[in-house]
């Protein structure tokens, strides 16, 4: 006797949601060198406004708020500048560290969030848009956690091509090196996961998208400020919903769009629009809210037709944080002090900025061989969250999401600081960037992975497999 086919359900969560949205846009002139090959160090306009998000979820009868802010931004540099910018935060909101992530999209064309040195042009309004943020931030949470509505949130996966691998073995070179772009004998992890919010009527809130591929589309050449494809991605599904688009950056680590290093931002455009209709594809193929579509039987016509149908389906209202720490191997690096003398030495703009960003990263970690660092997850229902502040390669998302086919597994990466790239064991064996630029010796992605497992076990009520 055959089977019952297993019904078509979506991971999801029922409870209280606010989204709020507001500009972030810093300042023509102000420092924006994001590019060891850069000209330019300040920007010179603005391609589309940088913005910010604050997605906030609690339990209809009370309880725990888990607050993510989704950001238009770079990265931290170094990453004390992002803890001292998160304890604010937290002392102001009264929020655990626990139940609060900042993610930013990591796009290229944004200034480096960072306090700036007194040489650096543009650097005043630098430390001034830092405080902006603070501020605005604040407001943006505080306004989410107002408004908060009742809601359900579901997941659907789906594809997107916009991602290619980004490691290249160099042409016609006779060593190991492997440069940093499209390489088209790979295929990349294509996988786009999105979440739809919907109020208690049925209206679409909002739409969140987690996909991997970094924002390099525009590059040295560039001198606009911009968002890179998260703009236009934004502004297309916005269009085409009147929903709020957020964005959650995947494990991206080796992954970036085929074509990229320009200085023209229509490139960056049709990029997002890539996404975007992708991700708008996954949201129309989904069952309504709450609907589970199971097989109700076969009806005899010119052929026998397998009759499916929509029910009500049971639906999630746990929601639950967990903040843990993995003891990571660091390699022999100098000290920052070491690092300093040399930047000061060099007379190479681009060495001299891979120096600057190398003694940062040594500071934020010390001098000793291993780092602390701290994982976040959370569970929404059916879906687990899981990030650190590292830049992991997508091996992460699909080895947890293979462990747990049974929920929607938001990876992300950069959230709460950044820090370095997180390359698996076999890469430490060639000439990569990814490679060289971090500080975390050999095995440390594996003991992420392996850890992040244990926590996504851990919140699903059973232990990891």
């Amino acid at each position: 006797m055959q089977q019952q086919p297993e019904p078509v359900i979506h991971a999801s969560f029922s409870g209280r949601v606010g989204i709020t949205r507001v500009d972030i846009t810093p300042p023509i002139g102000i420092y924006s060198r994001t590019w060891g090959a850069a000209k330019s160090d300040v920007a010179q306009s603005v391609h589309r406004p940088l913005t910010l998000s604050a997605l906030v979820c609690s339990p209809s009868d009370g309880g725990r708020t888990l607050v993510l802010v989704d950001a238009d931004l770079s990265w931290w540099q170094p990453l004390n500048v992002f803890h001292a910018f998160q304890q604010r935060l937290l002392k102001e909101l009264s929020i655990d560290s626990a139940d609060f992530i900042f993610g930013v999209a990591h796009t290229h064309a944004a200034p480096p969030l960072m306090v700036a040195e007194e040489s650096l042009p543009g650097g005043e309004l630098l430390n001034t848009w830092l405080e902006d943020i603070f501020q605005s931030t604040l407001a943006a949470v505080r306004e989410a956690l107002a408004n908060q509505f009742e809601a359900l949130v579901d997941w659907h996966h789906g594809t997107c091509q916009l991602a290619t691998l980004r490691d290249l073995p160099e042409p016609g070179g006779d060593s190991l090196r492997v440069v940093c772009g499209y390489n088209p004998s790979k295929q990349a992890d294509d996988t786009l996961l999105v979440g739809r919010v919907s109020d208690a009527e049925g209206k679409l809130r909002a739409v969140v998208v987690n996909y991997a591929c970094h924002p390099t589309t525009l590059a040295w050449e560039n001198t606009s400020i911009s968002p890179d494809y998260l703009g236009t991605m934004r502004e297309t599904i916005e269009k085409a919903t009147s929903a709020v688009a957020l964005f959650v950056q995947g494990a991206s680590g080796e992954l970036s769009p085929r074509y990229q290093y320009v200085g023209d931002t229509k490139v960056a455009d049709r990029h997002g629009r890539q996404l975007a209709f992708a991700a708008l594809a996954v949201l129309n193929d989904m069952e309504p809210p709450a609907n589970e579509l199971f097989y109700e039987g076969t009806v005899e016509s010119g052929a026998p037709l397998a009759v499916w149908r929509h029910r009500p389906q049971e639906v999630s209202r746990e929601l639950r944080s967990l903040r843990a720490m993995v003891e990571l191997p660091l390699k022999d690096w100098q000290s920052a002090e070491q690092l300093e003398q040399q930047r000061q030495a060099c007379d190479d703009r681009t060495l001299e900025e891979r120096l600057r960003r190398k003694r940062d990263i040594r500071r934020s970690l010390g001098d000793g061989e291993t780092y602390t660092l701290p994982i976040w997850a959370w569970r929404i229902g059916d879906a687990v969250l899981v990030g650190c502040c590292c830049e992991a390669y997508s091996i992460l998302q699909r080895e947890l999401r293979q462990r747990f086919p049974a929920n929607a597994i938001l990876c992300m990466n950069l959230c709460n600081g950044s820090i370095g790239y997180l390359p698996p064991a076999e890469m430490y064996d060639v000439d990569v960037y990814q490679t060289w630029q971090t500080p975390f010796a050999r095995g440390s992605l594996e003991l992420l992975i392996e850890k992040m497992a244990k926590m996504i076990g851990e919140l699903l009520g059973g232990e990891s497999p």
